[in-house]
């Protein structure tokens, strides 16, 4: 039964994923409430989730990137992020990151939240694209909302937000797999757990790029935020 509820888990996470980010203030929860400890779920929630962007960039084939110098330098600044954010989970001690635990699902449900007013001036440095990476190989909750908004920073840049979309896909693909490297090479992922929300994860982002120039995303994002605000309140309860 908790190997259906992470596939179900998975397969919601991946729509998320593709169509807006914020999956893991849903996929995150599912592994603790199973009983994994804070840091093994967050390591096992990088692995399930990461191909899935990847899923949902192949799928929407129209708006897919090109393999230009641009992105092969924005994907080798998303890797060196995924890589330091990854490290940094595994060098923090485990109390202290489950007492994080409510501030950072708070923090992603805020940036989750204010992503369609949030505006930004100048171009979209590397330095902030390998900090936001870093935070996603860290922890991954709004990391979608952060990337899409550096991608349209600045005057030149793509105004379509399909295209960005897709482009986002492939970054986040890039900083999450590189965790995946780290998390696997530790041992400290639960695998069977992991596999479960890994296919519906597949699933989910395959629908999702399929989907995204159709699905509004009003209500999918309304439903994240709601649940991202109830979890804050319960995991400060349980860990404060």
């Amino acid at each position: 039964m908790e190997l259906i509820v992470l596939l179900g888990a998975g397969l919601l996470g991946g729509v998320v994923n593709a169509l807006a980010g914020g999956a893991t203030l849903l996929t995150f929860p599912a592994l603790m409430a199973v009983g994994l400890p804070p840091v093994v779920a967050n390591a096992s929630n990088a692995v399930a989730l990461s191909p899935s962007h990847l899923a949902a960039a192949v799928a929407d084939r129209d708006s897919r990137p090109a393999a230009d110098r641009r992105l092969r330098g924005e994907v080798a600044v998303a890797v060196a992020g995924g890589a330091a954010g990854s490290l940094l989970l595994l060098a923090l001690p485990a109390r202290q990151f489950q007492a994080a635990v409510p501030v950072l699902v708070a923090a992603g449900t805020v940036l989750f939240a204010a992503a369609p007013r949030l505006r930004f001036r100048g171009e979209a440095g590397r330095l902030s694209l390998w900090v936001a990476c870093v935070y996603g190989g860290f922890f991954g909750a709004g990391l979608g909302v952060i990337l899409s908004a550096l991608l349209t920073m600045g005057a030149g840049t793509d105004a379509d937000a399909r295209r960005v979309n897709a482009r986002k896909n492939v970054l986040a693909s890039a900083a999450g797999l590189t965790a995946v490297v780290v998390f696997a090479g530790t041992g400290i992922v639960a695998w069977p757990e992991t596999a479960a929300m890994l296919a519906g994860a597949l699933a989910g982002g395959w629908l999702g790029g399929r989907a995204a120039g159709v699905m509004r995303a009003g209500a999918v994002r309304a439903a994240v935020i709601a649940c991202g605000s109830v979890l804050t309140v319960v995991y400060a309860l349980r860990y404060w």
